[in-house]
């Protein structure tokens, strides 16, 4: 009403009050009334702003990729953008009454597309795709110290590459690239794998063999430390048996040095009883056979003097004619206790 208007701004947007050429007040947050037909108002956002960008460069080996990402920024010196750009609001205080407000978003993008582009012409395009962080450090720096945005005011929170793609054809051969190296990589991982599956086979069998060899060599000292203590037990056999011939030999020579000894003492034994058997023999020869008898009846008894009696008597049979044995005697031979 009368050109009285009610100003009330918020505490993300700073404001700058001219009257007749002169600031009269100007912060951020502000709430006042003006009079409209004498007022301007120049009314610049001091929060942060995400703009996101997306465009098309070439790499050092001719290769087209798309680059997206987002640039964050705020305005550390609103006065400063206020003297370069027109920021004056219109008279219904809605809208602004020049189109600059709505070109700083689009400065900055080009000023960082021709960053970008500096710095993609010299890396080739696995490089460029790979090198994204080295790509966002080195604009990150060079918008923070180019001029033309410190001029205007403008402080750089934040930049981040959210893509770098190449064409779908180049996309398409490298993936067949990255394909066939992937699967070179895996028929070499099978290759190794089958390769150290043999070996472990070969050192498998080696070992099976060298265990088999371990064992005959340990049979065959086996069967030679057997065959040693056979020949052992042999040679201990041949020894006991000679031992043992040898004492035969020695008993049967002993025995036949004893037999022989016995043999001599035998001869000479015989020897002298065949001497006094001739020398009794000779001194009998030589003695009367009365006296002979006389001797050989001493100390019998009457019994065996009757019988040697009755002996002469048969003997002398042919020179006696009759002989009478008296009863008396014949009862005293058969009364003899000794009679049968």
């Amino acid at each position: 009403m009368l050109g009285i208007r009610f100003i009330k701004v918020e505490p993300t947007d700073f404001v700058l009050q001219f009257k007749n050429g002169k600031v009269v007040r100007e912060g951020a947050g502000l709430s006042f009334f003006c009079f409209a037909p004498t007022t301007s108002l120049v009314l610049i956002p001091v929060g942060s702003v995400d703009v996101p960008f997306i465009f098309e460069e070439v790499t050092a080996d001719f290769q087209q990729v798309t680059v997206q990402g987002q640039l964050t920024y705020r305005v550390a010196k609103p006065k400063q953008l206020a003297q370069l750009m027109n920021y004056t609001l219109s008279p219904d205080g809605q809208s602004y009454a020049s189109d600059d407000p709505s070109k700083l978003p689009q400065r900055l993008i080009n000023h960082a597309q021709v960053l970008t582009r500096a710095s993609l012409k010299s890396l080739p395009l696995r490089d460029a795709l790979g090198q994204s962080e080295n790509l966002v450090t080195s604009l990150r720096q060079g918008l923070q110290e180019a001029e033309a945005i410190a001029s205007l005011g403008i402080e750089i929170l934040g930049l981040s590459i959210l893509a770098i793609k190449p064409t779908a054809e180049t996309s398409r051969a490298l993936e067949a690239e990255a394909r066939e190296q992937i699967l070179l990589e895996a028929d070499e991982a099978i290759y190794a794998r089958r390769n150290a599956a043999v070996e472990q086979e070969r050192s498998i069998k080696e070992n099976e063999l060298n265990t088999e060899i371990a064992v005959e060599n340990k049979k065959r000292q086996i069967k030679e430390a057997q065959m040693e203590a056979e020949k052992s037990v042999q040679q201990k056999k041949r020894e006991i048996r000679e031992a043992e011939m040898a004492a035969k030999i020695a008993i049967e020579e002993k025995n036949r040095d004893l037999v022989a000894l016995a043999t001599a003492n035998a001869r000479e034994e015989s020897d002298a009883k065949a001497y006094a058997i001739a020398a009794v023999m000779k001194a009998l020869a030589e003695a009367n056979p009365k006296t002979i008898q006389a001797l050989t009846n001493v100390g019998m008894d009457s019994g065996q003097l009757i019988a040697q009696a009755f002996q002469g008597l048969a003997e002398s049979s042919d020179k006696i004619g009759q002989l009478n044995v008296s009863p008396d005697l014949l009862r005293e031979l058969l009364n003899r206790d000794d009679a049968p």
